[in-house]
């Protein structure tokens, strides 16, 4: 089976739905046909937390008193909040545990009163405390087997996700790490700017995207921070780094200049994030994409590196592209999205 493309919301409305899958996968997405999308009335996010306990996959469900089912958790965008953060949010509201995305999942599409609803799901992990059903939305909760689950789950569409996490459990791609690249937010404009290039700061709309970017990265919590030493780059993550505490490197390679000069170098800092394995956000300039864009494609398959930008601009300010690599080793990519932190 192809590793699994998905490429949810890059959403500019609070509460707007994710476009359609542009998936080469052989999985079963339940996501809408352009006419359908249209009928979305409720977006909402959650996320199958998995572990392995003597050898045998499990995930975490919750009963729900208000409708009485056992499901997963998830719940409804806030405004201003894209579903990354959201799944990350419903999973700490209702379990107590605080996650690290992985995997992107399939979308099941439902009817509710008031028309269609749409739920993004991703497998995580738990990175910190102890599940506890916190009373309200969720009065108990408990790890499972994929069979018991499937037996105990009350909506039907909630089996869709769990058969793709079975699936991603057995071929090995479920266990990963995230690598992400993301182009500096918005700043101020090149032909204002009399000082030197390398000191051309964010606008004062790339500030407040910088703390967008900071919320949407705490959803993968990579745990270092690798950047071109230009201030734009720089303030950009800077919010993350000092919210988190995490590692952060600058590296020259990754500058307009010393990419256009030496594109060699600027591959080569891409490629040696690999060797880590450690999960890590890069950011840069939108002249230097391409060129990380082509080391990402060369560990992806052909039906999953078509995901990746192709024309300039390549991302918006502030976008990021979330790569999720094979923990088995080879640096294999097995999935592939885009997000744009919220503008104002």
């Amino acid at each position: 089976m192809e590793e699994q493309t998905q490429r949810p919301d890059a959403p500019a409305p609070a509460s707007a739905p994710a476009p359609a899958s542009a998936s080469a996968s052989q999985n079963e997405v339940a996501v809408p046909d352009r006419g359908a999308e249209e009928t979305i009335k409720v977006v909402a996010a959650g996320a199958l937390c998995w572990r392995v306990r003597e050898g045998e996959l499990e995930v975490l469900m919750i009963h729900r008193p208000r409708y009485d089912d056992w499901s997963w958790p998830k719940g409804k965008l806030d405004a201003g909040e894209t579903t990354p953060e959201c799944a990350v949010r419903e999973v700490f509201e209702e379990a107590g545990v605080r996650i690290r995305l992985g995997i992107p999942l399939p979308a099941p599409v439902y009817p509710v009163a008031s028309g269609l609803k749409i739920v993004h799901y991703w497998a995580a992990r738990i990175q910190d405390g102890k599940p506890q059903p916190d009373g309200k939305e969720a009065d108990e909760i408990r790890w499972c087997t994929p069979s018991q689950a499937h037996a105990a789950l009350t909506n039907p569409s909630d089996r869709l996700p769990l058969r793709s996490l079975e699936e991603a459990y057995a071929e090995g791609r479920l266990r990963t790490w995230p690598l992400i690249v993301v182009r500096h937010a918005k700043a101020k404009p090149r032909s204002s700017w009399t000082r030197a290039e390398g000191e051309r700061t964010l606008a004062a709309t790339g500030l407040r995207q910088a703390q967008a970017v900071s919320r949407l990265l705490a959803a993968w919590q990579p745990d270092r921070v690798v950047s071109s030493p230009w201030v734009r780059c720089v303030q950009t993550v800077r919010p993350y780094v000092k919210t988190r505490s995490v590692k952060f490197k600058t590296v020259d390679a990754l500058t307009e200049h010393s990419a256009k000069r030496k594109p060699g170098k600027a591959r080569k800092a891409v490629e040696s994030l690999f060797d880590k394995g450690k999960p890590v956000v890069l950011c840069t300039h939108r002249p230097v994409l391409p060129l990380m864009f082509e080391v990402l494609a060369r560990h992806m398959p052909a039906g999953l590196s078509v995901g990746l930008p192709g024309k300039d601009p390549y991302l918006a300010p502030g976008e990021a592209v979330i790569c999720q690599v094979s923990s088995a080793g080879e640096g294999r990519i097995v999935s592939l999205e885009r997000f744009r932190a919220f503008d104002d």
